[in-house]
Order: structure tokens, then sequence, then C-alpha cells
């Protein structure tokens, strides 16, 4: 059985976060960017290997994202 995840990025600037973490794409993994988002989808066999690609590629964007709200100047607004 195959399992499967899906984050999506979205706004002005998430081409900027997410074209850098395509290139860390294992297999399983394929990103797709379209005007302002991009999706990112996952696929592993067991449960764990899923979840450990999930908390990596997050922490990954959380670093990317703060870089360019850093360049950039978009900050987003507490919630």
């Amino acid at each position: 059985m195959k399992l499967k995840a899906k984050i999506e990025i979205s706004g002005e600037n998430a081409d900027l976060v997410a074209y850098p973490l395509m290139h860390d794409n294992m297999e399983g993994m394929r990103t797709v960017v379209k005007d302002k988002s991009a999706v990112t989808y996952f696929e592993a066999d067991k449960i764990g290997s899923l979840i450990a690609s999930v908390d990596d590629y997050l922490m990954n964007a959380k670093v990317a994202r703060d870089i360019v709200e850093l360049v950039v100047g978009e900050h987003e607004e507490p919630e």
C-alpha cells in the first residue's frame, strides 16, 4: 500500500520558497509550481518514511520562507 500526502504553499512568493526545495526532492516526491502556489506530493510505503519526509520538508520550507520574507520584505500578520 502506498501512503500519500500533499503540502501546498500559497502566496505571492510561493515559487521563491518552493524552487530551492525542489532540488532536495527524493524519490516519491514531486513539486508543481503554478501562479501563486506550489504543491509538493509525497508517496511512501511506510508511515514513518512519509512522516520523516514531510517533517524534513516543512522545516526546510520554514527556513526558505523566512529567507524570502527577509529578502523581499514580505511579513505575515500574526494570527
